[in-house]
């Protein structure tokens, strides 16, 4: 029986193995696909930016004109397409950071560092961190940088009982998301997040996106009278864009057919076309998330701009199919925590169980 299970075992290292060479070769054949869609359209991104950015600041200003006239119950679903839109406004800041919205690296991070003032998220910080991430993705010996930290079951059966409940806490998804995103957001980016810039440069970053944000909220307020309507507008907007943002994040690596790679067999082609999901979204939520869904492209080649994603997936039936996650697909991994090394798989808690059990 021992023998069997040995043979076993080493056949399926072996499948495995080969199955890891085959989808390193694809990988590289439709990155070789998508080079051909990473130059900006300036028509397009201008586009984007217009029937994005105008309708967000009409809706805040709707927003807070009903509010300071006593309206604030009736004004809060509003929240929700404002939300929406901010988030679309985060994706266009995210490729300013990639240097992929405009031809021009100056209007990049120029327009990159004005968003910040909407999104709360500090520019040159964020681009940093989100780098690393993308230099890092499926590497078990580079977590932690710009991901949501992700144990081994070998890990996390080798730690005590508090810190095994640490973590189950921390993976909650009510923790994780609900709390976690808007907190991450209001409070946590107020500060530097040791992501690689220099202190002095992280303080600065941070500061004067600290700075602009009260100055903007001490004019609003100014202006309606009173900061508590700003507070009563913004709060929600950026809460349901939070939310909406940290969920997309949390799917586009956190399914249980994702890649993890040791740092001897990790490959970066293979690890961003097989460890990053293609979220298929309704038509209306793919544009309000800046086509985030087509993730597996990005980060095959992270020079393409979100309006030209969806072009590059229809250019290449592979594309289609890989890391595919439907709305009723991504609502399973919730329950995902932890890396089966073995399995070469995400699990659950109630697996792991299973697995002390056998």
């Amino acid at each position: 029986m021992t023998h069997d299970i040995s043979n076993s075992a080493a056949a399926s290292r072996t499948e495995g193995e080969a199955s890891r060479i085959d989808v390193a070769v694809i990988a590289r054949e439709v990155t070789r696909h998508c080079a051909a869609y990473r130059d900006p359209v300036p028509r397009l991104a201008l586009r984007q930016l217009a029937n994005t950015l105008l309708p967000y600041l009409a809706l805040c200003a709707l927003m807070l004109w009903a509010t300071a006239s006593g309206y604030g119950l009736p004004v809060l679903p509003l929240a929700v397409p404002a939300g929406g839109l901010l988030v679309r406004l985060f994706i266009i800041q995210h490729d300013c950071g990639h240097g992929s919205f405009f031809p021009s690296r100056t209007a990049n991070d120029w327009l990159g560092r004005a968003l910040s003032t909407l999104t709360v998220t500090p520019y040159d910080s964020w681009k940093r961190a989100h780098a690393l991430h993308h230099a890092s993705t499926g590497d078990l010996s580079r977590r932690g940088t710009g991901d949501i930290h992700t144990l081994t079951v070998r890990e996390y059966l080798a730690l005590s009982r508090w810190h095994q409940l640490r973590y189950r806490l921390y993976r909650n998804p009510f923790i994780l998301i609900v709390l976690g995103s808007p907190l991450n957001f209001l409070l946590m980016q107020r500060f530097p997040s040791g992501v690689g810039l220099p202190w002095r440069t992280a303080w600065r970053d941070v500061l004067v996106l600290d700075l602009c944000l009260v100055a903007v909220m001490a004019a609003l307020a100014f202006a309606v009278g009173g900061i508590g309507p700003v507070l009563w507008v913004f709060l929600p907007v950026i809460c349901v864009a939070a939310w909406v943002g940290g969920w997309l994040f949390y799917v586009q690596h956190q399914y249980e057919e994702t890649v993890w790679e040791g740092a001897e067999a990790w490959d970066f082609h293979r690890s961003a076309l097989g460890g990053s999901s293609y979220y298929v979204l309704p038509s209306v939520l793919q544009w309000f998330t800046g086509n985030v869904g087509l993730h597996h492209i990005h980060h095959v080649n992270s020079r393409i701009p979100n309006y030209r994603l969806q072009e590059c997936l229809d250019g290449h039936p592979t594309l289609s199919q890989v890391g595919r996650l439907t709305l009723r697909d991504s609502l399973r991994c919730l329950g995902l925590a932890l890396w089966d090394e073995d399995a070469r798989k995400l699990i659950g808690f109630s697996r792991v169980r299973t697995l002390q059990a056998a």
